[in-house]
């Protein structure tokens, strides 16, 4: 389908989906006999769909569904529907108009699906919820559960047409999945909303139970912005060591973002995903204690000038030692220079004694290495890099992550270093260096990536 097709269907899914939601939400209005308390939640779902979850797969997400979990027990699932339209309203300037209308009728239809089931299970309004509590809290969690499903499936809709089929299988997994749980959880809090609500408070209820959240998303907002400056930081200190050697510029970002992308492809949790890119960043950090001279050589290294490289793991332990977010990547930083039949370095272990994140870390930092350009040689291809990890998977690397890593690179593409690199130093005689697949004793190259003898 070509891209005029595709903004046409586009805009005619989300013209559909429009005036589907413009009919539910007239005929919800309709339904509303009591336009006062209708009035007051219209009021407290603004100021909930200003404040939004601040990081994690929900980000960008309100809490304006917490309110409307609330109002099919306060006022009843008509006027849910209603309140949802209204706290659509509150979206970001920089929206689109398109992404507007689709993201206020998504919010409409997605109450009103909600809206169904608790009709369907005969659920409790009002005062009545006092008497049937059990009732009102299973209406709400079904509700809670539609409201998400007809939201993903809205959501998907788009997707599919904007971007691709594998993109919506991305949003399941990277979003959908990690948010279902949580995201009703949240919704649940509209119950206690409501009991204190209907106890007697009103419209006070509403700043009882979203005060806490308030102070609740200011902490991870501080919390969000400290690790952010300390992301920075650790670029900003990664590129001052980068500067050492310019055919080394971007290399630690490059391993962060493949091992990231590996660490999607085995779908690992979002804290160890986050830890696995920091251990990617920060891997070569040590080097910031190896002298200049010996990392622009281009030839050999001698023992001590290999002692000396050998010593980069340790030393960048000892730099991130006392940054208390990092300590579960000191053991990848360590370690990522071990070969998996037990040759490498710095303590010689083997197989799955390797730590996980090191033995990852150890198949990206390969292949960004070869596929860069060096002094003593230019950039191999993505797809002779490939082959060469498959070649020397059981002697230096994870054969099932080498598995895993060459399908994520075949099937998403790699962005290799900027072509601004400098060319190959012709004066340079050898064909190997330090920097290349692996260290053998002798300071150069081993494995197939040593190429020629």
């Amino acid at each position: 389908m070509t891209s005029t097709l595709h903004r046409s269907a586009l805009r005619l899914l989300v013209s559909t989906v429009a005036l589907i939601a413009l009919g539910v939400w007239v005929y919800a209005l309709r339904q509303l006999t009591d336009y006062s308390t209708a009035v007051q939640l219209c009021v407290v779902v603004l100021a909930a769909s200003t404040l939004r979850f601040p990081h994690g797969p929900a980000r960008g997400a309100t809490l304006a569904s917490i309110v409307t979990m609330s109002v099919y027990v306060i006022a009843g699932p008509a006027a849910a529907v209603v309140v949802a339209g209204v706290g659509a309203l509150m979206q970001p300037r920089d929206v689109p108009l398109i992404k507007r209308v689709h993201n206020t009728s998504q919010r409409i239809l997605s109450a009103g699906g909600g809206a169904v089931a608790y009709i369907l299970l005969n659920a409790p309004t009002g005062d009545d919820a006092f008497i049937h509590a059990p009732q009102a809290i299973l209406g709400v969690t079904a509700a809670g559960v539609v409201h998400q499903l007809v939201n993903a499936v809205l959501m998907c809709m788009v997707l599919s047409l904007e971007r691709g089929v594998t993109v919506v299988i991305s949003f399941f997994r990277e979003v959908v999945a990690p948010t279902a749980l949580p995201m009703l959880g949240y919704g649940l809090l509209g119950v206690l909303m409501a009991v204190v609500w209907l106890g007697g408070l009103g419209i006070l209820a509403g700043l009882l139970v979203m005060v806490p959240l308030i102070v609740a998303r200011w902490a991870l907002t501080q919390d969000e912005a400290e690790r952010a400056a300390q992301a920075a930081a650790m670029r900003a200190f990664i590129e001052v060591i980068e500067t050492k050697d310019l055919y080394t510029r971007g290399h630690s970002e490059r391993v962060s973002r493949g091992v990231g992308m590996l660490g999607r492809r085995l779908q690992l949790p979002a804290d160890r995903q986050q830890a696995l890119e920091h251990a990617g960043l920060l891997h070569d950090v040590g080097k910031v204690g190896v002298p200049t001279s010996i990392i622009r050589k281009p030839g050999r290294l001698d023992d001590t000038e290999m002692d000396a490289i050998r010593l980069h793991p340790a030393r960048g332990v000892e730099l991130i030692g006392n940054i208390p977010f990092l300590e579960e990547v000191k053991s990848a930083v360590l370690h990522h220079h071990e070969k998996y039949d037990g040759s490498g370095y710095p303590a010689g272990l083997s197989g799955t004694k390797i730590p996980y994140f090191a033995r990852i870390i150890g198949i990206v930092d390969a292949f960004d290495s070869l596929t860069s350009t060096r002094s003593y040689r230019p950039a191999r291809s993505v797809e002779q890099t490939l082959a060469i990890l498959e070649q020397d998977r059981l002697t230096h690397f994870d054969p099932a992550l080498v598995d895993a890593f060459v399908h994520v690179i075949r099937t998403q593409g790699w962005l290799a270093a900027a072509e601004e690199q400098p060319a190959p130093d012709s004066n340079v005689d050898v064909t190997i260096d330090h920097d290349d697949l692996s260290l053998g004793s002798g300071g150069g190259a081993s494995g197939t990536a040593a190429g020629p003898t």
